[in-house]
């Protein structure tokens, strides 16, 4: 027998390789037949919870964006009459006839203006213009409606303030504007968008509110998904995700995954632009060089002197207009209120903010004054949160001056790239997570990101941020809060979709009338853009920007009154 055994030596080592194989295929088929289990169980789970979960809600299969406007928590009787009261106040005049051709349309090259008879200028009266506006075909223009601003300024002085536009609804407009320097003034007026065009962008802002879209990363385990959210999304048969805020009542909503559960969201990001918005008549009236943001000038003299105010007074005309303030030699001079004051240099800055807790809430433009703090003040070192860039929150401390600055990002709607949905709050609910008092400052800034949507979606963000302002307001009456305003930008056809000066415009009159009268104070970036001679960017140059926070600086560090001597 063992002479033979040799002979199958080879046999049994393959028979026990075969085995090994077989036992080795059988585990990784079981572990294949396991993982679909649980795959499968997952999704039955899901399904289950997808019935039972409130966070999942259906739209109305008549969808209709007009309902996007009246989400959220239902108004008070007051607060619905203020809502009437502001959309009636920031009415846009339409033409008589819509769908007229292009060269019927407002011409900016043939259209002029021409100075009033001037007479003796001095500091303290006002220089008023009259504009024209004309067609393609060179004819007057029998209605109104054209987006127009205007700033007078003086180059060799550095000194400049805006006008204040007024709509006959005629095709004729009035300027106004104070004379607040002595020298050689030049008018500077602009047509942003004609009549033909605004209408175009009312109907986008009411019919097209998704045309920036959002989405949300979805994770749990090895599973992810990605969908898309809105503050409204039309029903797809599909699911959603409710993120309704439970303190305010702001509406948000992703598309519920089809594998994920609602509440596996790890972040939210801007999705997008819709593209091909307009139809090709449309885009006639969004022509850069043509019809889109071009200046209007003179039919003679574009400019005049100004004298000195003289000693004796004689009883001039009431001002039409009286600006936030002006620029002359490059500094910002406001007309009311606080007395401005230049922080040059970071000891300065640093002696200011001694002791203070500065809170900053909105959007990019406020971050860019935090930016510019930490850039400016290196006594302020940066608490590494390991935030995505531009995105926030950040957090700077100076502990040798007891120093504390913060920059938090507002709630949705937000078009920044990635922000991880911990940190997705409303400006409202930090602002009752405040304890306030002298030693706080609170800066807040959301506009832009509310462009794309109708007015009563803002409208509603302000009246709950108002809400917030006045309990902290209440409790805590030394603590100091500035809102910063919407400000002018550089516009090509496509961004004029999104972010157009109109949209702006409309979102600053609401939130100056709803702050009105509260112990607030607004940085009017609006009129510190239009008055400056840099371009309209979105985020302005370090020269505004310093501008700014010297305002800003001189409000929590004012120029102390001199006591009269007895």
């Amino acid at each position: 027998m063992e002479k033979y055994l040799p002979k199958y030596v080879p046999v049994f080592t393959l028979l026990a390789l075969s085995g090994l194989l077989f036992l080795l295929w059988n585990i990784t088929s079981l572990e294949s037949w396991n993982c679909q289990t649980a795959s499968t169980y997952y999704q039955l789970q899901n399904s289950i919870q997808s019935v039972l979960k409130t966070s999942e809600f259906l739209l109305p299969v008549e969808f209709n964006y007009s309902f996007c406007a009246h989400l959220g928590q239902e108004p008070s009787a007051e607060e619905a009459r203020e809502e009437s009261y502001l959309l009636k106040s920031i009415a846009w005049p339409e033409p008589s006839m819509l769908g007229l051709p292009l060269r019927q349309s407002s011409d900016p090259a043939q259209s002029y203006y021409t100075i009033q008879d001037p007479g003796d200028l001095q500091v303290g009266g006002q220089f008023v213009v009259k504009v024209q506006m004309q067609n393609f075909l060179g004819q007057p223009k029998k209605h109104g409606g054209d987006f127009l601003v205007a700033r007078l300024h003086t180059p060799e002085l550095a000194a400049g303030v805006a006008g204040q536009v007024h709509d006959h609804n005629n095709g004729n407009y009035t300027v106004f504007f104070p004379l607040l320097w002595a020298g050689v003034v030049q008018v500077e007026l602009t047509m942003i968008h004609s009549s033909e065009a605004v209408m175009i962008l009312r109907r986008l802002r009411e019919e097209q509110s998704d045309r920036v879209f959002f989405k949300s990363l979805f994770r749990s385990g090895y599973l992810s998904e990605t969908t898309l959210c809105n503050l409204c999304l039309p029903l797809k048969q599909q699911p959603l995700c409710n993120y309704t805020d439970p303190q305010t009542g702001e509406p948000w909503f992703c598309y519920k995954p089809k594998m994920l559960d609602c509440d596996t969201r790890i972040n939210h990001s801007k999705g997008g632009y819709k593209k091909h918005l307009l139809t090709v008549y449309e885009s006639q009236f969004f022509h850069s060089g043509v019809n889109l943001k071009i200046p209007i000038h003179s039919a003679g003299v574009d400019n005049v002197t100004v004298l000195p105010a003289s000693k004796v007074r004689t009883k001039g005309k009431h001002l039409k207009f009286t600006p936030s303030g002006y620029y002359y030699q490059g500094s910002w001079k406001p007309l009311s209120g606080v007395v401005m004051r230049q922080f040059n240099g970071s000891s300065v800055i640093t002696q200011c903010l001694r002791g203070k807790m500065v809170y900053m809430y909105g959007d990019s433009t406020v971050r860019q004054w935090y930016e510019y703090l930490i850039a400016h003040v290196p006594e302020l070192k940066e608490f590494n949160f390991h935030s995505p860039k531009n995105v926030g929150p950040y957090m700077a401390i100076d502990s040798n001056h007891n120093i504390l600055l913060r920059y938090r990002c507002h709630g949705p709607p937000i078009r920044f790239t990635s922000v991880f949905s911990a940190e997705m709050r409303y400006i409202s609910n930090e602002l009752d997570g405040l304890r306030g008092g002298s030693d706080t400052v609170v800066v807040i800034s959301i506009w832009s990101h509310f462009s794309t949507f109708p007015v009563q979606v803002y409208i509603r963000r302000l009246r709950h941020i108002r809400r917030a302002v006045i309990r902290l307001l209440n409790r805590e009456p030394a603590t100091l809060v500035l809102i910063r305003t919407a400000n002018l930008q550089k516009l090509d056809p496509e961004s004029s979709m999104f972010n157009s000066d109109w949209y702006s415009q409309q979102l600053d009159a609401v939130l100056r009338a709803m702050f009105k009268g509260l112990n607030v104070q607004l940085v009017d970036a609006w009129e510190m853009t239009l008055a400056h001679h840099h371009p309209h960017q979105l985020h302005p140059p370090p020269d505004i920007i310093s501008n700014m926070l010297n305002f800003v600086l001189s409000h929590i560090c004012p120029v102390r009154k001199k006591r009269r001597q007895g």
